[in-house]
């Protein structure tokens, strides 16, 4: 079944596999998200989407059933506040390393009481409807990314914060945190420990955990231990994936390497 509020399904326990969409593309993006993803996330971040790309994608990926989120390139209010008026359904956060950033994200995203985020939902009074505001704070979903040594461990702090619904992990940026080389499938003892030990503490307090995963097989074990969701690689990535693996299977079954006109 589509999910149709992200807190209503973690809460009652579902899991959820998340689309990465990085190409500034609505083709793609509708591609991705016609291929089955309980959610949609698109990159502003280390993708190479702008925010009218993100507009544009947005607008497409709402047209199919999951709910889709921006991973914001900062900590900053101004695009914080301009992808919810876009209508994105909530936030995930790069680099929240202390309590201090997780409040200053609140801040940026809850109107007020809780937080001081500038009432003009353009596109969000569209999609939502103009009883938005009132809703708005209980509905969107704010997720604050750990990715360092620091953020790990001021973990519970973070968490602690009113107005953060959860976390996001990014293992390369963690591991390279950590000493290690970043992947998107971690083997290091230090850095398994660090990614069991965020979920564990963040479920303990009955907050939401995510992660970005590098396979499908890591995606099956993050979910077991406890994540709700779990980002599959990007776009690009499956892209290149798909595209080397059929190529390799054409040179494979030919005598020569087949060349192109």
């Amino acid at each position: 079944m589509p999910i149709t509020d992200l807190h209503a399904h973690f809460a009652c326990g579902g899991k959820a596999v998340n689309g990465w969409c990085a190409i500034p593309s609505a083709v793609t993006a509708e591609i991705m998200g016609r291929q089955g993803f309980d959610l949609m996330t698109v990159d502003l971040q280390h993708g190479l989407i702008d925010y009218q790309m993100a507009l544009t994608m947005v607008q497409v990926l709402q047209g199919l059933p999951a709910p889709v989120l921006a991973r914001v390139p900062w900590n900053e209010p101004g695009i914080v506040m301009k992808c919810l008026d876009a209508g994105f359904s909530g936030v995930i956060c790069p680099m929240v390393n202390t309590a201090e950033d997780a409040r200053r994200l609140v801040q940026s995203t809850r109107y007020a009481p809780l937080g001081s985020r500038s009432f003009g939902p353009t596109r969000a009074n569209m999609v939502y409807g103009t009883g938005y505001a009132k809703a708005a704070n209980a509905k969107i979903m704010v997720l604050a990314m750990i990715e360092t040594r620091e953020a790990l461990d001021n973990l519970d702090s973070i968490l602690a914060v009113n107005g953060i619904d959860g976390v996001y992990v990014g293992p390369s940026d963690l591991g390279m945190s950590l000493g290690h080389e970043p992947t998107l499938e971690p083997t290091v003892l230090e850095v398994l420990q660090a990614i069991s030990t965020i979920a564990i503490r963040t479920k303990a307090v009955g907050k939401i955990a995510g992660i970005h995963t590098g396979s499908p097989s890591m995606i099956r074990q993050m979910l077991a231990q406890g994540y709700d969701f779990a980002s599959l690689l990007t776009d690009v990535r499956l892209l290149i994936s798909a595209v080397a693996a059929q190529l390799a299977d054409v040179h494979q079954a030919t005598d020569e390497v087949v060349k192109g006109y």
